[in-house]
């Protein structure tokens, strides 16, 4: 979507706000279908109510992300990177974590990693800053400024992998109650459909009356999107995900 690699555009007309809006529901839909369809295999094991919960705040978020498409005043003139939105829409998400039904330690806003943990994370840690690597050494890009390297040191990993990795992880986890062990962690429906929506986010967009999906642009992110859950399940925490998003939004930069 337009909004979430945290570019700045010119005050959102009415057609580009509708299109956010149609974007933003279609994807909430089909979250919301899909999760119904894997809740139907496990009925046992299923709370459609927080999966509507999650469906609404990947809405909100979206939201607040366009500054209510653009019908908010444009605090930061100048900037060529979205910081309000993201301000916003981090606000928003540490508010809701410190909500009872969340919690700051059950949405991964806590220091304290499980035993053990750290060693087990560094290979995927490594793996991680590679793919980075590799996607700097197969798409160059121009010269950064100032602002871009400070904004993707910054505002990505803090915002989203609260939200994505944090609240809405848990409200997925606690939709889909199933569990599976695999390499170490207890994983669930709504870990990977965290990762679908991740990668979403930035490859499905509606505009002029037709819908665009961006393959690779979904593959890129979902990719590393699964090494981030895995590591914020296997340390219990938000720590690693945020820094090595920072770092993985640097490496193309820096490189």
């Amino acid at each position: 979507m337009q909004h979430t690699n945290g570019s700045k555009q010119l005050r959102i007309g009415e057609g580009a706000a509708m299109n956010g809006i149609i974007s933003i529901s279609g994807i909430a839909l089909l979250l919301t279908a899909a999760g119904m369809l894997i809740g139907l295999m496990d009925r046992r094991n299923f709370a459609p109510a927080w999966l509507i919960a999650a469906a609404a705040l990947v809405v909100l978020n979206d939201v607040l992300l366009t500054e209510l498409y653009g019908l908010l005043p444009d605090m930061i003139p100048g900037a060529a990177w979205n910081w309000q939105g993201k301000g916003l829409a981090l606000l928003a998400t540490l508010g809701i974590a410190a909500l009872p039904w969340f919690g700051w330690q059950r949405s991964g806003l806590t220091l304290h990693q499980a035993p053990g943990s750290l060693r087990a994370c560094a290979p995927i840690a490594v793996l991680y800053c590679l793919f980075f690597a590799g996607l700097a050494g197969a798409f160059p890009g121009d010269e950064a400024s100032a602002e871009t390297i400070a904004f993707q040191l910054t505002m990505p990993s803090l915002e989203e992998e609260p939200f994505y990795r944090g609240i809405l992880l848990l409200a997925l986890g606690e939709a889909f109650r199933g569990r599976r062990r695999w390499l170490g962690v207890d994983w669930h429906w709504g870990a990977l459909l965290s990762c679908l929506l991740f990668g979403l986010a930035h490859a499905f967009s509606y505009a002029d009356g037709s819908v665009s999906f961006d393959a690779i642009t979904m593959a890129l992110t979902a990719v590393p999107s699964v090494l981030a859950v895995w590591m914020r399940l296997r340390t219990g925490s938000l720590v690693l995900p945020v820094l090595l998003h920072s770092a993985g939004n640097a490496i193309p930069l820096l490189l």
